[in-house]
């Protein structure tokens, strides 16, 4: 019997909200800043057999690549999970990232079968490694980016097994901690299991199970739908990565993206070989590019499940940068390579949608990574995060300043909370001054971000992109602002550090990051007049970059500008 749509509507929310609690109970109960501040954990549930049900608003990076996860994570349990397991891995082979992102899959059984499966990805700090918050700039295997954990019952009725658990965190810098963050995970997925539970007992276990199938159905055909509207044809483009962290070769991505009637190919054919560098991204990375820029230039209240993906076939060629085989290390393939996975596509796209595309955004997630050991108590201690940047003008506004874009979709970290844990001081922290590209809708500007190192001594890690090839602006906007990353001496010295590296830093070093900012759209001769003036007046744009970039004259004592057209348009701040 059909059930009413009503029922599958009041399911659908009920599906989607929990994950956003999964997420709420993982932060509050989080030890760590990049969990509980930044928020770098994703949550979701699958159906029975093993179907992306439902998630929640996360990390883009982590949830298109959940379903991998989820299918290929529990392959070798099969009839071998009971009520109460986790199952526990970060094998970016298998769970599709790289290996800070720990999943964690509990079953959700009723009178004795599994009837879904609720599953977080949480980014840990540290997983060991070669250098402190195992995102080395310069790892040549795996092996050096940390510990591998294959898929393992880490819970066994309800108990985390503790030679597993001496076994990981023997491996990691900061075992306290990450043991907190996992048993976050495991609230995460309890709540999510109660959830599904609740429903069960509300509607039982077939009207769930049809909803759920008429959910996925519903989001296949609107997205059918959707594809159905775009111009039919093949579309290519192709983007660079600046260098691979061990050497300074830059690495192509290309695709190609055929329109069908109502079907979507996305061909990664022409992209360049793996490369011995932590760049590689895995397939579950390529696979979330390509379904967050498909649910960006589409209907965003289509709801995010299996349905989704159907209409879209996409071909990665094995041993190449978006789909390396092991060990190649893919630490930065999950964050670098990922950022412009999506620019490459939105270039395709942008022939495709012209008016639905943005310009690039910065581009990369700027990862700092540091640590060492603790003077106050000699314990090691380990610090990660991402530093936002400009996002792409647009067709009718202006782009974000100082925004997390695209894969990340992370938090700022405030600056209280990295001084209240970790042995640093901020000393700088504001907006990058004409970081964003010029156009008549301008990019949004980076941030200039520095701090000083007060322990004796640390390893900074940086895996970074866009200090050479900068954002990359829309019909006649110019590039977004470059990064840059620097670490001063306390002799005033200032060593400018390549996009990708690891080095040490001795006490009062000062670490300083500027970061790209949004390339500009459409034609900067075309900005309106009294928005350059305003942004002169915000302190986005220097006098001398609006003279250069927008062609006005400038009488900074009046703050009057002449607008150089036919129109002659005079503005004066009185006006604005």
């Amino acid at each position: 019997m059909p059930i009413d749509p009503i029922t599958v509507e009041v399911i659908k929310g009920a599906l989607t909200y929990a994950t956003e609690e999964m997420g709420i109970a993982l932060r509050n109960s989080a030890y760590s800043p990049n969990i509980k501040e930044r928020m770098d954990f994703s949550c979701t549930i699958f159906d029975h057999k093993k179907r992306l049900a439902a998630q929640a608003e996360h990390i883009p990076v982590h949830l298109g690549s959940m379903q991998l996860a989820v299918q290929k994570g529990l392959e070798k349990f099969k009839g071998k999970i009971e009520d109460g397991d986790m199952i526990l891995f970060n094998d970016p082979y298998i769970s599709g990232t790289h290996l800070p992102d720990l999943t964690l899959i509990c079953p959700i059984f009723y009178e004795g079968k599994i009837i879904a499966y609720s599953a977080n990805k949480a980014h840990h700090s540290d997983v060991g490694g070669k250098a402190p918050g195992s995102m080395a700039g310069d790892a040549t295997e795996i092996y050096q980016e940390g510990i591998i954990v294959p898929p393992v019952r880490f819970v066994k009725k309800n108990v985390i097994d503790k030679e597993i658990a001496s076994i990981l965190l023997s491996n990691i810098r900061t075992p306290e901690i990450r043991l907190g963050d996992l048993r976050a995970q495991m609230a995460a997925n309890l709540l999510g299991k109660r959830r599904i539970l609740e429903l069960v007992d509300r509607y039982g276990i077939e009207t769930l199970h049809k909803a759920t199938e008429e959910i996925m159905d519903y989001s296949e055909k609107r997205m059918r739908i959707e594809i159905g509207k775009m111009p039919k044809g093949s579309y290519s483009a192709e983007d660079y990565l600046e260098n691979t962290g061990t050497s300074n070769k830059k690495v192509k991505i290309k695709v190609t993206i055929t329109v069908k009637k109502n079907q979507l190919l996305i061909d990664y054919t022409g992209t360049d070989e793996q490369v011995n560098g932590p760049v590689n991204a895995v397939l579950g990375v390529t696979l979330s590019g390509v379904y967050y820029v498909l649910r960006c230039l589409t209907d965003p209240s289509i709801p995010m499940n299996e349905g989704c993906y159907r209409p879209v076939k996409v071909h990665v060629p094995k041993s190449t940068l978006m789909n390396p085989t092991p060990p190649a290390p893919v630490a930065g393939g999950n964050v670098e390579t990922s950022q412009r996975n999506v620019d490459v596509l939105l270039k395709a796209f942008a022939q495709i949608l012209p008016e639905k595309v943005c310009a690039a955004c910065q581009g990369t997630m700027n990862n700092i990574a540091v640590g060492g050991i603790n003077p106050e108590n000699g314990k090691p201690w380990t610090f990660y995060e991402t530093i936002a940047g400009g996002f792409g003008g647009r067709k009718g506004i202006d782009g974000v300043d100082a925004v997390h874009s695209h894969m990340t979709n992370t938090m700022n970290t405030p600056i209280e909370a990295i001084e209240a844990i970790y042995p640093i001081r901020f000393l700088e922290y504001e907006l990058r001054k004409d970081g964003g590209g010029p156009g008549k809708w301008r990019g949004g500007v980076g941030l200039e971000r520095s701090w000083m190192l007060l322990a004796p001594s640390a390893t900074l890690s940086v895996l970074a992109e866009r200090t050479k090839i900068p954002p990359w602006g829309l019909y006649g906007g110019k590039p977004g602002a470059k990064g840059e990353y620097y670490v001063i001496k306390p002799n005033g010295k200032r060593v400018k550090l390549r996009s990708k590296c690891t080095i040490r830093m001795g006490k009062a070093d000062i670490f300083l990051v500027r970061t790209p900012g949004g390339g500009g759209y459409g034609n900067p001769l075309e900005r309106y007049p009294e928005l350059v003036h305003r942004d002169v007046l915000d302190e986005m744009v220097s006098l001398e970059a609006a003279k250069k970039d927008y062609g006005l004259v400038i009488n900074s004592a009046r703050m009057e500008i002449n607008w150089k057209s036919t129109k002659q348009l005079r503005l004066t701040k009185s006006k604005i």
